[in-house]
């Protein structure tokens, strides 16, 4: 039987199980103008004249297969369970592989999408798409480059199997390289372009050892441009006539890209801010020129390289970018990447130089020298921390504000403590002639205190916040998430608290009458609100008396705060309003009396129907009808067991009291006297002789 191959074969058709694209250029193999792609290896030839025999499709003519039908067959019977349906290499790729799903990326890519059919027919690939779907999908949402590099070598492989590009065989290479006369498939592009990811991936890899392994920086700059020379290379081949507009304009942006971040690495600004404008540019055309959605990935791509731009505008001379970088690092919740290390020691060097200038600080009318670079660093950006939270607008992006905050001041009170252990004398905390007076040191350690346990309250503040407002409004429908309960949040008023006790204990405040009374007033303020969500706690269970009497005690505190506020107002602005917690106590005290009345008619309508009040078992209560629920469920109280102990008599004792006074007749005549002996009797009666 003979085999030929004829027609004009275009459109899909299915092979396998899997959907094959055949393009119109795959027509009779006739003596025409250009290179033709090289024949698939024989398996996979055998595999698609079976198909097409079994399928009656019309085969290729010009081609005698003498007995390649029953050898396709039989390799077709062998392979296709193998490989879940699809060709020979593909099948045992998936088999080694990640499985049949990692396989089906080895298929041509469609291009018949509606974002690309304005181009006609030539090649297209999705390259940021593929690239932001594959980092994703294998380590990179947890930065694992190790993972994703190991990926783009695999999919590398089993595309170069597929495509039968090998670079010889295990005993010698033949290196080959991607030309454009080989653009009939666009798995072509791809296999450059994950040539690109490969050395990209693994260049990032290296940034985070380099962190404790120096040297290893000089291999991060190799692999960057190895990448660079890579996308060079893709972008070459993009230029073709074959390829489509949008498919040149990805790689032009994705060559731009890698050729920033590499003269980025070399701290080359003006060319680095170059290679990202252009990128920025080319993704900004590209997400105005498609839908909503199709932009949204070219629209992140663009805020991604915003910093890097900045950074560079920054070390060309801009001085204004610094507090442009601020702002993008609050919109985003910190930076990632390559630029976060790099934006934090700017970030770092900048205060430093502002520190230079700065002599002292004064806090509660008085003047503290400051000799410590860290305690200054951290003084000079306490504003602008401040600053930054009050401007964050994601509950996610304040939480990691303050952390952050917090982490800088317990670094620049370790400083002082250090400062405070060589000085033997600093352990009475006095100086010489002022006694209750302590040392600049030691009050400046006591001011950084301060401002730890300050920005600690602020911290769980916001935080009963966010849960305040969840236990007041109705319960989630769903109700496997476990909706926040007044509990949490008399926790955190409980370190609150906790952390104004410890505010009272400062060395040097303790003759500061102002001071101790600004705490006290902040004191009854959370212990106001502690008992209100104390109260809503015994309200949940039904306690009106105990909820009751703790809203008095609520609304007590409130009084207190407002009588003594006058001259403190200005410290008490940034607290809970007090005025509204009454409000809201008046309100809840008369839903409380109107539920505490409610359920007494309930309890005594209860009564009324004949249900059981006491716990007696059935056989105790015959004569009574009563309506007991429990008696037809598996705890009916029917007896008691095990049973109790009843009284029962008892076999009488009898004592003989008349024998005491009973006189018996004497026995003694009727006794045998016995004869006494002497020695020669004690002597026969041991040897027996006695009679």
């Amino acid at each position: 039987m003979q085999e030929v191959w004829e027609g004009d074969i275009s459109g899909s058709s299915t092979l396998g199980g899997l959907e094959v694209e055949l393009p119109q250029e795959t027509s009779a193999v006739t003596a025409s103008a250009g290179p033709q792609p090289s024949p698939p290896p024989f398996e996979t030839r055998s595999l698609v004249h079976a198909q097409a025999h079994s399928n009656k499709w019309p085969l290729p003519a010009g081609r005698a297969v003498g007995g390649g039908v029953r050898r396709g067959k039989m390799a077709a019977e062998k392979q296709v369970p193998a490989g879940g349906g699809g060709s020979s290499s593909g099948g045992s790729g998936g088999g080694r592989g990640a499985g049949g799903e990692e396989n089906k990326e080895n298929e041509r890519p469609s291009a018949g999408s509606k974002a690309n059919k304005e181009f006609g027919d030539s090649l297209s690939l999705e390259i940021l798409q593929i690239i932001k779907e594959s980092q994703q999908q294998h380590g990179l949402r947890h930065g694992d480059f190790q993972r994703y590099r190991g990926y783009c070598s695999r999919r590398q492989r089993r595309l170069r199997k597929t495509l039968n590009f090998k670079m010889g065989n295990r005993h010698k290479f033949t290196g080959k390289k991607v030309t454009e006369d080989l653009l009939t498939d666009n798995r072509y592009l791809l296999l450059v372009l994950m040539d690109a990811e490969r050395a990209w991936s693994y260049a990032m890899q290296l940034k985070q050892e380099a962190n404790t392994e120096p040297r290893k920086r000089f291999h991060l700059l190799s692999r960057l441009r190895k990448a660079v020379k890579h996308a060079e290379e893709l972008e070459r081949l993009c230029e073709s006539n074959r390829v489509d507009a949008k498919t040149k304009l990805e790689a032009q942006a994705y060559t731009a890209y890698l050729s920033g971040m590499l003269r980025f690495e070399h701290q080359e600004w003006k060319a680095a801010i170059e290679a990202f404008n252009k990128c920025k540019t080319i993704y900004e055309k590209l997400a105005s020129a498609f839908t909503e959605e199709q932009a949204v990935l070219y629209n992140q791509r663009v805020e991604e390289i915003s910093p890097n731009i900045r950074y560079c505008a920054y070390n060309i001379g801009d001085q204004s970018a610094i507090n442009e970088l601020m702002q993008m690092r609050l919109r985003s919740g910190g930076t990632e990447g390559l630029l976060a290390e790099k934006l934090e020691a700017l970030i770092t060097q900048t205060r430093a130089k502002q520190a230079a200038t700065m002599s002292e600080v004064e806090w509660r009318g008085r003047a503290v020298p400051v000799r410590i670079d860290k305690v200054r660093i951290f003084l000079l950006g306490l504003a602008d921390n401040e600053a930054a939270i009050a401007q964050a607008e994601s509950e996610e992006t304040k939480e990691r504000l303050f952390e952050s905050m917090l982490s800088e001041c317990r670094d620049a009170i370790q400083a002082v403590r250090e400062e405070l252990k060589p000085d033997q004398k600093q352990r009475d905390y006095t100086l010489e002639g002022e006694s209750g007076k302590v040392s600049n040191l030691q009050y400046l350690h006591s001011y950084l205190t301060y401002i730890k346990l300050s920005t600690a309250i602020k911290r769980n503040e916001n935080m009963a916040k966010g849960l305040q407002k969840a236990v007041l409004q109705q319960p989630p429908e769903d109700d496997s998430k476990r909706s926040p309960r007044p509990q949490d949040l008399i926790r955190l008023y409980d370190i609150i608290l906790q952390n104004l006790v410890e505010l009272l204990q400062l060395p040097g405040l303790e003759e500061d009458r102002a001071f101790q009374k600004e705490i006290g007033l902040k004191t009854l303020v959370y212990k106001a609100y502690r008992c209100f969500f104390i109260a809503q706690s015994y309200v949940l269970v039904r306690k009106w008396s105990e909820a009751l009497v703790l809203y008095d005690r609520v609304l007590k505190y409130a009084d207190e705060v407002n009588s003594d506020a006058g001259a403190f107002k200005n410290s008490l602005k940034d607290l809970p309003d007090v005025q509204e917690l009454i409000t809201q106590v008046r309100s809840e005290k008369c839903s409380l009396q109107a539920a505490a009345i409610l359920d007494t008619n309930d309890s005594h309508q209860t009564e009324t129907s004949f249900q059981v009040k006491d716990n007696k078992p059935l056989v105790e209560r015959f004569e009574t009808f009563c309506l007991d629920p429990s008696l037809v469920t598996k705890q009916a109280n029917l007896v008691h067991f095990p049973p109790g102990f009843q009284p029962i008599p008892c076999k009488p004792l009898f004592f003989d009291l008349a024998l005491n006074h009973v006189a018996f007749p004497p026995l003694e005549d009727k006794l045998e006297q016995k004869t006494k002996s002497g020695l020669t009797g004690y002597i026969k009666g041991i040897f027996g002789f006695r009679s």
